[in-house]
């Protein structure tokens, strides 16, 4: 096979691939090109309404941010927990309560809400407060920020 042949042999499979790529049904050379320019322009408006949409979901972010409170406060013999976040994020006090079982905190009294917005003020005993408050607060930093915190967390002991 002369070096002409592999030329066009190669340039063949070339067109056969980007056929096969763009999904073209077109058989011949300058259709397939034409079909494959317009994938890409259809690809690149894509990227870019992806990209918009992108955008204005972090401007609308950074616009309304979630503010959330949490307070971890040491009580005699146990904990005073507090979460308010002026939205709800479905599945935040199951985590909440998942992070309580996981320490092995017991809760003695629980009041919350979850309508519009979010409040939970719980009380539970521990064997050592001191730990359980630092236990606690590292949890809650890992659960609440995907229920959006835009303020601190406070830490608040009580004597």
């Amino acid at each position: 096979m002369s070096s002409k042949e592999r030329k066009k042999a190669a340039l063949y499979e070339k067109l056969l691939q980007l056929r096969a790529a763009t999904n073209s049904s077109a058989l011949n050379k300058t259709s397939i090109i034409v079909d494959a320019s317009k994938y890409i322009e259809e690809l690149k408006r894509k990227v870019d309404a992806m990209s918009q949409g992108v955008g204005t979901s972090q401007n609308s972010i950074a616009q309304n941010p979630l503010p959330a409170q949490v307070t971890v406060e040491t009580l005699e013999k146990g904990f005073q927990i507090h979460v308010l976040s002026e939205k709800n994020c479905p599945g935040l006090l199951v985590s909440i309560l998942e992070a309580f079982e996981e320490l092995g905190l017991d809760v003695l009294d629980a009041r919350v809400s979850c309508s519009d917005t979010f409040q939970l003020e719980a009380v539970g005993e521990a064997a050592d407060s001191i730990d359980a408050q630092a236990y606690i607060y590292i949890y809650i930093i890992r659960i609440v920020p995907f229920a959006a915190l835009s303020t601190p967390l406070f830490l608040c002991p009580i004597a």
